[in-house]
């Protein structure tokens, strides 16, 4: 155990044993307990608040604190018992079986205690429990709780020891670091040596697969990725736990006085990886340390509120292109990854060794294929010098990899890291290396899984250095889930499994028109680059084109390739802010979109790239309605691009629009299918699918017939995942935002509206919505409550602006977050309608407000469309004047500015003395 320095300053155990002897002497035996608790617990937070202050004010490590802590318990502890076997319960004659060893394990027993830790304690009773010992075990743990330890017990015999270690892991893992504190050290003596000749020495190779296989569990049960942007950090894939479980694993085979040093000695470990994991538990530790003391609690997950605070605590300063907490959660992932490097030269070393202890071992004679060789099924080099004399070799080895089928040997990892500093720029400007690469990135084998074992491995970044600035890159925001290294190598495999077809069910489209593209180095390179230069400060879709124009001559591209995917890293953004942010049904959305894209082949690259970059972001950010916008738009700009101009005329498109709903209303007259018609304008016909005219066009006759001012429907679509909302009832100002209002009250998330007015006054207006887990409504119950609080609030029985306010979307996540409030005024981006686009922090009532804002503007509402990343929230409506024109006046263009921005941070937006009763509240 590191040496606590100035120890007397946490605590001094002879004061407190003279203060309790005084404590004895001048008070009744009934005041004891109260006096002992007083005096060790101020004792204790005494202590603890040096310790804090170490580290707070003098940068003490947080591995030093998590010692300075279990001395603080330890002697708490030693004097506690003194007290109790001294003074409470005395024994004059101690029997055989009236003696009793404290012993702590565990975490605890290691010698580290986070602040917030358990105390994991072990009573140690010779045979069996005794009067005596159960006495002064209770007495000690009612004072450890009077002092608000938390603390874990339990009293057991040596045997008892042994026989449960036997049969439960836990128990076993917990003993193997069971130290002695206090009390009979004899009895420790002996079950700690009953331990190790009963249980240790019969299971060791039981040990190591149960202890490797219950942390594949963990692993997978936290993500099974140590990139995710909120890790835990003692249980999570590079965690701490991963270090403990090599040394549970070094002291089971090795014996349990193993350390650092003697690892380097057996040549478990060498000086420099010995090095690492040194530093790689210094820093975790001064993590865990800081999040417990910041959280005020046992808290291990790096979630958003606090890694600004861990950030600035721990000195991580604001670079050009990175914040400092961006460049902190860098450092912590860096260190993640060097954890998952050291367990698997660990874990290679002793199957190395159990291998060697097979007599027929020495006999066995190793493959070789193509340059390398076979051990165990495994790909590893001939000799150490090979790498020497070819560092290439490095790239091609993942090539052969996947082409065969094979996983890599960890001995083969181990040399890997220890060249990588030969790959130089002449191996990256060697032809074969870089087609060996290209193999490994566009294989239809296991590209993704060999590209993240080139990635681990530190070959990927040091072969391509741009990826190399991004290994490790978090995103500080609530959208992306992963660091850009994980989220692009993921992107990577799923347009494999689109081209395999595995994801045909969830891209139909995608599967299909990847089958057409002309060159998949393309499409597979953009994929790889189109977040290259996230990082660096400016626009990193115009600074990743110019590494694209840098890197893809090298990769072997030719310049037409290199110019598309130059071009793809520019516009990767293009499709999907187009779909989710702009009317689809607007014919100047589709020509401005494909003025930029020119080709039909750009427009294939351009779907399969903006489906994976969805998908690649996390779980659960890709859904069915996001799916139906980009093939909308993709079926429109494929019907320009492949005529030069749209191949149905306005007019068609509405004729053929009706003539699909007079089939599917075969119940209908005539006469009252022709009233219909007429009713609606061709914005209507041409905006609307069709199973949303057919959705309509009954609800219109069903309101109508039973003479009801107002009808609600509502229409499940299972593949896009999202509801569609119909509202049909006479229009008037603000009612926009009273629907909008409604359907927040309801629990509904608006992802886009379309609003419409019949010759006759009207409103038919189609909402698609969500609930708050990005879901359709799909339950009868959820359904009947969303239009009952509907028609609720329209019938002006529900207030929306004060149910919104109750409301709360998030938790304290949020807060970690700031969005400055932007309102983008577009006039050339629709030939009909004034486009305004919000970007703000996400809330409840935020797009009320907003509506609410409109409303008030005299602004009337003829789409909505609505996007949200993680914390923010992209709001468009297409707008025009009371007279159905632009807006173009400048004055008045920059009052709806001012008043958006108010509505969009929450502020009061009108002036009292312009304030009225409204009828949309």
């Amino acid at each position: 155990m590191t040496t606590v320095r100035n120890r007397r300053d946490v605590i001094s155990r002879k004061s407190l044993v003279i203060m309790l002897e005084n404590m004895v002497e001048e008070r009744p035996e009934s005041e004891w307990r109260q006096g002992l608790v007083t005096i060790l617990k101020d004792a204790y937070q005494h202590g603890w608040n040096e310790v804090k202050r170490r580290f707070m004010e003098e940068a003490e490590t947080g591995r030093n604190s998590a010692h300075a802590l279990s001395f603080l318990a330890d002697q708490i502890l030693r004097t506690l018992y003194d007290f109790v076997t001294g003074h409470v319960y005395p024994l004059a004659n101690p029997t055989a079986s009236e003696k009793l060893c404290l012993v702590a394990t565990g975490g605890y027993g290691r010698g580290e205690m986070a602040p917030f830790s358990d105390v994991d304690l072990l009573f140690l009773i010779p045979y069996k429990s005794t009067p005596w010992a159960e006495n002064v075990v209770e007495y000690m743990l009612y004072v450890l709780w009077d002092l608000g330890l938390k603390v874990g017990h339990a009293t057991r015999t040596p045997e008892e020891c042994s026989r449960l270690a036997k049969e439960d892991l836990t128990i076993r893992t917990a003993l193997l670091e069971a130290r002695y504190l206090w009390g009979d050290e004899s009895l420790f003596d002996a079950a700690a040596k009953r331990f190790v000749r009963r249980v240790v020495a019969t299971t060791g190779p039981e040990f190591v697969d149960q202890k490797l296989a219950e942390r594949n569990n963990r692993h997978q049960k936290l993500g099974d990725s140590r990139y995710v942007v909120e890790p835990n950090i003692k249980e999570g894939k590079g965690g701490l736990r991963d270090l403990q479980t090599m040394w549970w694993i070094a002291r089971y085979l090795y014996g349990t006085g193993i350390d650092h040093e003697q690892a380097v000695k057996k040549d478990i470990l060498t000086q420099k990886e010995n090095r690492q994991f040194k530093q790689a538990e210094n820093f975790l530790w001064t993590v865990r340390v800081a999040l417990h003391f910041v959280s005020g609690r046992a808290e291990e997950r790096l979630t958003f509120d606090v890694q600004r605070q861990l950030a600035d605590l721990l000195h991580y300063k604001d670079h050009p292109g990175a914040s400092g907490v961006e460049r902190f959660m860098k450092h912590y992932f860096l260190v993640a990854k060097q954890v998952g490097d050291l367990t698997r030269i660990f874990c290679a070393v002793l199957e190395a060794r159990q291998k060697k202890t097979a007599f027929f071992s020495r006999f066995r004679r190793t493959k070789k294929l193509q340059d390398f060789a076979l051990e165990g099924g495994r790909l590893t080099f001939v000799a150490e010098q090979d790498l020497k004399d070819n560092p290439a070799l490095m790239v091609r080895i993942f090539r052969v990899a996947d082409e065969k089928g094979l996983d890599i040997h960890p001995d083969a990892l181990r040399l890997i890291k220890h060249n990588l500093s030969r790959i130089t720029d002449r191996v990256r400007r060697d032809p074969q290396a870089n087609e060996d690469f290209l193999a490994v990135l566009t294989s239809k084998n296991e590209g993704e899984i060999n590209l993240r074992r080139m990635n681990e491995a530190g070959v990927f970044g040091r072969f391509v250095p741009d990826f190399g600035r991004v290994v490790a890159q978090m995103q500080y925001d609530m959208y992306h889930h992963y660091t850009v290294d994980e989220h692009t190598i993921h992107a990577i495999g799923l347009v494999a499994k689109i081209e395999s077809g595995e994801l045909q069910a969830d891209h139909p489209l995608s599967t299909d028109v990847i089958q057409k593209v002309i060159s998949r180095r393309v499409l597979y390179v953009a994929v790889l680059l189109h977040d290259i230069a996230k990082g660096r400060g400016g626009d990193h879709s115009v600074l990743g084109a110019d590494v694209a124009e840098h890197l893809c001559p090298r990769f072997g591209l030719k310049p037409a390739e290199t110019e598309t995917v130059a071009w793809l890293v520019r516009w990767h953004l293009l499709m999907s802010s187009t779909a989710f942010k702009r009317d689809l049904s607007d014919h100047k959305t589709i020509q401005d979109f494909c003025e930029l894209v020119k080709s039909p082949e750009r427009l294939r690259l351009l779907l399969v790239l903006t489906v994976v970059d969805i998908r690649a972001v996390g779980p659960g950010v890709w859904n069915g309605w996001k799916g139906q916008l980009l093939r909308e738009l993709y079926y429109a700009a494929e019907e320009v691009l492949l005529a030069g101009h749209a191949n149905v005329g306005r007019t068609e498109r509405v004729k053929a629009k009706q003539a699909e709903l007079r089939a599917a209303l075969k119940d209908w007259s005539d006469a009252a299918f022709k009233k219909h018609v007429e009713r609606m304008n061709d914005a209507y016909w041409i905006a609307e699918a069709p199973d949303t005219l057919v959705q309509n066009a009954e609800l219109m006759k069903k309101t109508d017939e039973a003479k009801r001012p107002l009808g609600v429907t509502v229409r499940i679509e299972q593949f896009q995942d999202m509801t569609n909302v119909s509202v049909y009832t006479g229009d008037h100002p603000g009612l926009f935002a009273r629907i909008v209002g409604a359907l927040g009250v309801g629990g509904a998330t608006i992802m886009g509206a379309k609003i419409h007015t019949s010759a006759d006054g009207m409103a038919m207006d189609n909402f698609t919505v969500q609930d708050l887990e990005g879901r359709a409504f799909d339950s009868t119950r959820a359904l009947d409550k969303l239009e009952h609080t509907i028609l609720e609030t329209l019938m002006g029985n529900v207030r929306p602006k004060e149910k919104l306010v109750e409301r709360r979307m998030f938790g304290k996540k949020t807060g970690a977050f700031e969005v400055e409030p932007v309102v983008l005024i577009d006039n050339k981006a629709s030939s009909r309608s004034t486009v305004i686009e919000v970007n703000a922090k996400d809330r409840p009532g935020l797009l009320y407000d907003l509506a609410y804002a409109l409303y008030r503007l005299k602004l009337s509402i003829f789409s909505a469309h609505v996007a949200t990343y993680g914390e923010r929230a992209i709001d468009v409506f297409y707008v025009r004047d009371l007279v159905g024109q632009k807006v173009t006046n400048k004055v008045r263009l920059r009052n709806i500015e001012d008043k958006l921005l108010k509505a969009a941070r929450g502020e009061q937006i009108f002036s009292s003395k312009n304030r009225h009763t409204e009828t949309v509240q």
